[in-house]
């Protein structure tokens, strides 16, 4: 879309099934119940594909992987495969603080749309059953970079499960929940939340081929993590006089 104001998905794969783009931070997943002028995921890539079944989804700040289907009956397999977990899927975040553990696994219930700001809360009366295995990656001065696999599926579930666990990922204000004092909650140059769906591990819906995809991390997150990098060889080996 020539001078389209918001950037575009890069395709990864396509076949007459399915369509496996990498999302960019910024483009809804789906339409805007408020307003539909804004642009979206499929919307954006009917033009060159047709019609396009959504099966999951991703916040629009977070970048990275997604399958779409190109059939009803695609649609149909994919659904039944991410409801019933057969799916595998990989985010990679910046978070703040340092986590006192390499690896751990956060098994807190949820309760989506659990309060007046439509967020995921934890709730051990009203929750769903909710797990998510994380592990340390990097460790810089004040963040962490971590990889997350939910083992459940639900809405904001890695960004509410972080934050429970007194880590939120940089850049959400929404889950802080007053945590960490808005300063350490921001990265200069990566102005969102700090999550990207750094793979997809899925059955191709005709084939039956295990099939799996991965995404770069985009510039922006690549960016901060190289400076996070500098800030501690800074540390490490101050100036001499």
């Amino acid at each position: 879309m020539e001078g389209a104001p918001f950037p575009l998905p890069k395709v990864i794969y396509s076949d007459q099934d399915v369509l496996v783009v990498d999302k960019p931070a910024g483009l809804l997943s789906l339409p805007d119940g408020y307003d539909r002028s804004r642009p979206y995921l499929a919307g954006v890539l009917m033009t060159e594909f047709g019609r396009l079944w959504v099966v999951h989804r991703l916040d629009r700040d977070t970048s990275g992987v997604m399958v779409l289907a190109r059939s009803p009956q695609a649609h149909r397999a994919l659904n039944m495969q991410f409801e019933n977990r057969q799916t595998a899927k990989i985010y990679h975040a910046i978070v703040v603080g340092s986590p006192t553990w390499e690896t751990t696994g956060v098994d807190l219930p949820l309760r989506v749309d659990g309060d007046r700001r439509h967020r995921t809360v934890v709730d051990q009366e009203a929750g769903k059953p909710a797990f998510t295995a994380i592990y340390c990656l990097e460790r810089f001065s004040g963040y962490t970079l971590i990889e997350a696999q939910p083992h459940t599926g639900y809405a904001h579930q890695i960004r509410a499960h972080l934050a429970a666990v007194g880590h939120p990922i940089v850049g959400d204000t929404l889950y802080n929940r007053r945590q960490v004092k808005p300063d350490q909650l921001m990265i200069p140059g990566l102005p969102r939340v700090a999550l990207h769906a750094r793979s997809l591990t899925f059955y191709h819906p005709t084939s039956g081929e295990r099939l799996s995809f991965a995404s770069a991390y985009p510039i922006d997150f690549e960016r901060a993590i190289h400076q996070l990098r500098r800030e501690n060889m800074s540390m490490r080996n101050p100036q001499k006089d």
